[in-house]
């Protein structure tokens, strides 16, 4: 039996981001530490790179839609394959422009059948 009895999210795009924004709050650290606006600009601008690779990495399959998942996709190296269509209620997905076609869609069926 596992350790846990549920997902706790660990994911290729998650731990990536993670490692990629320690690095950028290190160096906004010893920037403020030391008084260097260099530095500051710096590691702010790595902590932004490390919000763009998490979120790319989400879209093509490495991250995890919000929500409970089967046991089968827990494992950090299972590639999410529904990632291309969006996920529903995923922020990510919706400002990548994924997700909101399937209910724009599947709204304009719903209007085609109530006008006849």
């Amino acid at each position: 039996m596992s350790a846990h009895q549920y997902d706790h999210g660990h994911t290729v795009a998650g731990w990536t981001g993670v490692a990629i924004a320690a690095v950028g709050t290190s160096l906004v650290g010893l920037a403020v530490c030391t008084s260097s606006v260099a530095a500051l600009v710096a590691g702010l601008g790595i902590d932004a790179v490390a919000l763009l690779v998490t979120w790319v990495l989400h879209l093509i399959g490495w991250g995890k839609p919000p929500g409970r998942r089967p046991r089968a996709q827990w494992p950090m190296r299972v590639r999410d394959d529904g990632a291309r269509q969006g996920h529903g209620g995923c922020l990510g997905c919706r400002l990548a422009g994924r997700g909101r076609r399937r209910e724009l869609v599947g709204a304009e069926v719903e209007t085609a059948k109530a006008l006849g």
